[in-house]
């Protein structure tokens, strides 16, 4: 039987200029969260790419880790079209994102303020 909790999360992160890095986690909030504070991750840090622009939830960690295979094989151009088609805009997608510590499963939506 399937644990619905057990999730896996293919990400990319971007740049202001627009560098692609692409990873794999099962704490997707904790691991935006390492990058961002620069404890994970020597390419995010060097090239300041901390920005959630794309992101696909799996149940299977072997369907995960194809799928970041299939995406580090793509050309560049087509990484770029996957996260247009989703978020045109390039916005950061875990902005206002909590965590919780490392029991953290996935993107945690800040409290609405007011």
């Amino acid at each position: 039987m399937r644990d619905p909790d057990r999730l896996y999360y293919v990400y990319i992160l971007a740049s202001k200029s627009r560098v692609l890095y692409i990873g794999i986690t099962r704490h997707l909030a904790v691991r935006i969260a390492q990058h961002k504070a620069g404890s994970y991750g020597a390419f995010t840090a060097k090239y300041k790419a901390y920005r959630l622009v794309y992101f696909e939830r799996f149940h299977s960690p072997s369907a995960a880790i194809a799928r970041e295979k299939q995406l580090k094989g793509w050309i560049r151009a087509k990484k770029i079209a996957l996260i247009e088609r989703e978020n045109p805009t390039w916005e950061d997608l875990a902005e206002g994102w909590e965590t919780a510590g490392s029991s953290t499963r996935g993107p945690t939506p800040a409290a609405p303020s007011g």
